[in-house]
Formats: structure tokens, C-alpha cells, sequence
């Protein structure tokens, strides 16, 4: 795939397409690094370590039935749930890979926001459980 408009992302949450309402959508994906470094050498060593991944998210917001708050608000606190995302809908492919995590969410914030403004709601998905997988395999 080459250079790209990110404009046709997908995501799920607890097998429910939100799709439809996602408005911003980031994958953060890193490794902590460990400092190894000893006395004598002039560059610091670091080392890998635990990996993280989270998802940044902004949703307009909908309180019908199977929408964003219906979803969300049942899954704060609650037990980790599958979050899939993929950067374009097309078919997952090597050029447009799902990415799968097993997810909680700790805080969701219905609405908010000043006069005029879309109503929208903003979370991040943390990891609960497991590594985020990269599937390529349609």
C-alpha cells in the first residue's frame, strides 16, 4: 500500500462496529526501554523491555441502542473485551492489517464540551490482557 488519506479506518469494541462514530483513531504501540549502561562506555545501552499498546479514540456521540454509549458505558470497569482495528475497510491483507487486543477501559466521558460544539466522547482503550497481534491472514 502505498501513501494514503486515512479516512476509511475500522474498529470494533466487544464485537460491536463503531465504526460510524469514530471520528479520530490512534494505535500506540512501544516497549519500555531498560537502561543497561555501565561504567566505561561513553553510549548508554537500553535494552527491551514489557511491551504497551493503547487506542486513542474520539467518537461522535449517539445514545441509541447498540451506538457509542450503550457500548462504552457498559464496558468501564468490566472484564477485558476484543477490540479489532484496521486502517482501511478493505479486505485484511499484508497492505492492510487487522490489528487484535483484548482491551478494558477505565474511563469513559458521555459528553462534554462548550456551546456549539459536536457532542463527542474521547476514550483510551489500555491493554487487559495478552499481546496486540497483527494479522495478515484474510
Amino acid at each position: 500500500m502505498a501513501a494514503f488519506v486515512f479516512k476509511d479506518a475500522v474498529f470494533f469494541a466487544n464485537s460491536v462496529d463503531l465504526t460510524a462514530f469514530t471520528q479520530t483513531l490512534t494505535l500506540n504501540y512501544s516497549a519500555e526501554l531498560q537502561d543497561a549502561s555501565v561504567m566505561g562506555i561513553d553510549t548508554r545501552i537500553n535494552l527491551a523491555g514489557l511491551k504497551d499498546w493503547s487506542v486513542d479514540v474520539t467518537f461522535t456521540q449517539d445514545f441509541a441502542a447498540a451506538a457509542v454509549d450503550a457500548t462504552l458505558f457498559a464496558l468501564v470497569g468490566a472484564v477485558p473485551f476484543p477490540i479489532t482495528i484496521k486502517p482501511t475497510s478493505a479486505a485484511v491483507s499484508a497492505t492492510n492489517p487487522e490489528f487484535q487486543g483484548t482491551a478494558v477501559l477505565g474511563t469513559y466521558n458521555p459528553f462534554g464540551g462548550t456551546v456549539g460544539d459536536l457532542a463527542a466522547a474521547t476514550v483510551t482503550f489500555n491493554p487487559g490482557g495478552g499481546n496486540l497481534v497483527r494479522d495478515i491472514t484474510p
